[in-house]
């Protein structure tokens, strides 16, 4: 096998572990069996450990001293500093962003906006955001936000931080069955403070958002 043929076998890996542990299908806490991987997914042992160390470089997995790897686990304490974090973190890329923007930008978000709307509102809000349609159109609305920010590094930095924020956000939706959240107006509100350059606003709304998922992941079992 060429390194090529390695590499591209080990990235398809890591795309498909990845989305099982943000999907819910590998819990916090898994451990992962190499060679039960290996004869899954039908790929090469050499495959199968690249993938999984992209992922511990990710924070996805955990590598074992003579254990192997398990899923990362999860936990209040790590939500938190995640979270503040990522506040601060895509702050300035939004507002470098809302400072570069174009008419392009503005375009892309509100495009972004209209599919995540329109798949919102198929079958319901609640329903909807459980699909993986939706979970990708709302990953590509936050995208857009920010993508008019020149610094590629704070962007790479960010992707990174919203990978680890998708498992626990992805928490969230079963457990808002109390308060009813209106994650589109959220994100509505949002959208109009960046389009209307209010840095301030629209950092207040950021912020504002990313914590309403904090408030009702943390009453997970599932948190340490």
């Amino acid at each position: 096998m060429t390194a090529t043929a390695k590499l591209t076998q080990s990235e398809a890996v890591c795309q498909l572990i990845r989305s099982e542990i943000l999907e819910g299908q590998l819990l916090p806490g898994t451990k992962l069996n190499i060679k039960a991987l290996e004869q899954r997914f039908d790929v090469s042992l050499g495959a199968i450990r690249e993938a999984l160390s992209r992922l511990s470089a990710e924070g996805m997995v955990i590598a074992e001293a003579h254990r192997g790897y398990r899923v990362s686990p999860v936990s209040s304490e790590e939500l938190l500093d995640l979270t503040q974090t990522r506040v601060e973190l895509e702050s300035l890329c939004l507002a470098k962003a809302m400072k570069h923007g174009d008419l392009e930008w503005e375009l892309r978000i509100e495009a972004a906006a209209h599919r995540m709307e329109r798949l919102q509102a198929i079958p319901s809000e609640e329903e909807a955001r459980k699909t993986q349609a939706w979970n990708q159109a709302h990953g590509a609305f936050h995208e857009a936000l920010v993508s008019a920010c020149p610094s590629i590094w704070l962007l790479r930095m960010r992707e990174v931080l919203f990978a680890q924020s998708e498992r626990y956000r992805r928490l969230s939706v079963p457990l808002d069955t109390d308060h009813h959240r209106d994650v589109k107006s959220e994100h509505r509100r949002l959208m109009e403070a960046v389009l209307r350059r209010d840095e301030a606003a629209a950092l207040k709304e950021l912020e504002a958002h990313f914590f309403a998922t904090v408030q009702i992941i943390l009453r997970s079992p599932q948190l340490a």
